[in-house]
């Protein structure tokens, strides 16, 4: 091969890497879809600030032992591993991808620009490779297949809009309080806020929004075929409504200040001056009892413990195992 033929060999050789490097980055930074169906988090997690998720065998949380920071877990407790060092609320998680609000990063965080911005964040599931997606203030977030559904505020208006997960596309629904927590197979139920607190559904397919049921509600979760909710009109207690048989059911006649429900099992806070108490019961109201006696708050639960905070203390969060009328502090740290 003479001396000419070797350049030009050398030369297409560089230009087919070149070319490849630049490919396989193009790939890399694609951000990958998700499967039909998927929802971010469940609606009791949500409307308790999201600081539990649970998805594919692991459990991401924010830390109250580790100023909030963000890990992950077995549901049994196990493994116990911090992902970064930033503080944050509003966990999501599906295929690929975590998606969190971010608060602030700790100062040896080494974040760079990030550290400090509050900020909703898409990173990997190992907590890296963290992505800014809006700097709004973010009230409540869920994610719908391959949107996410943003409530947001400023000084002055709310805003809900739906933002794709790779940031591409961004459309407005409403200029109004739209709690987007609730969220099944495309659909999301959510209270009215303006004329009335009826039950509504937007369907995420076309982003068009119906009238289900002209009750009277506030923080609707679905739980099976049943929507919970507190009954705003009878001071605010607990009920379900049956979607197929269009049937209420009253649970308690408790005052709640916040709840949640799953695997089998209720948790809500007994609003009572005298007596306050954090109560468990059965998802068809029975076999009701007290776990902590207090005023508690932020109660996120898994597929095997209910976690939740002091009422002015988001410094310590205590667990309990479902069903069970005892608790303990939940302290987890990876040294």
């Amino acid at each position: 091969m003479n001396k000419t033929a070797k350049i030009i060999l050398i030369t297409v050789i560089v230009v087919v890497v070149i070319g490849g490097l630049g490919v396989a980055g193009i790939f890399a930074s694609r951000v990958s879809m998700n499967p039909a169906g998927t929802v971010g988090n469940s609606a009791g997690n949500l409307n308790n600030e999201g600081l539990f998720c649970e998805y594919d065998g692991r459990v991401y949380f924010s830390n109250a032992a580790d100023q909030g920071c963000l890990y992950s877990m077995n549901p049994d407790e196990t493994d116990i591993r911090r992902l970064n060092m930033m503080k944050v609320r509003n966990l999501l998680a599906g295929g690929k991808y975590l998606y969190f609000y971010q608060m602030k990063s700790t100062a040896e965080s080494g974040l760079g620009q990030i550290q400090g911005i509050r900020s909703f964040c898409r990173s990997s599931l190992s907590g890296s490779n963290i992505t800014s997606l809006t700097r709004d203030v973010v009230l409540s977030g869920q994610l719908v297949d391959n949107y996410l559904y943003l409530l947001t505020s400023d000084s002055e208006a709310v805003s809900f809009y739906k933002l794709k997960i790779d940031k591409s596309e961004q459309v407005e629904l409403a200029n109004y309080t739209i709690n987007p927590a609730c969220a099944r197979n495309g659909i999301i139920y959510y209270n009215g806020t303006q004329d009335n607190h009826y039950l509504y559904a937007l369907n995420t397919a076309t982003d068009v929004a119906s009238e289900l049921w002209r009750g009277n509600l506030w923080y609707p979760a679905l739980d099976g075929d049943y929507i919970y909710y507190l009954d705003v009109a009878e001071n605010y207690r607990l009920c379900r409504y049956s979607l197929n048989m269009n049937e209420v059911q009253v649970l308690t006649n408790d005052r709640v200040d916040c709840f949640n429900v799953g695997n089998g099992y209720i948790y809500y806070q007994k609003n009572d001056a005298a007596n306050p108490q954090l109560i468990c019961m059965r998802t068809d109201g029975t076999d009701s009892h007290a776990v902590a006696e207090g005023n508690f708050t932020h109660i996120n639960m898994t597929s095997r413990f209910a976690y939740f905070q002091a009422f002015g203390n988001e410094g310590v969060t205590y667990h309990t195992p479902l069903g069970s009328s005892s608790y303990s502090e939940f302290s987890p740290r990876v040294d």
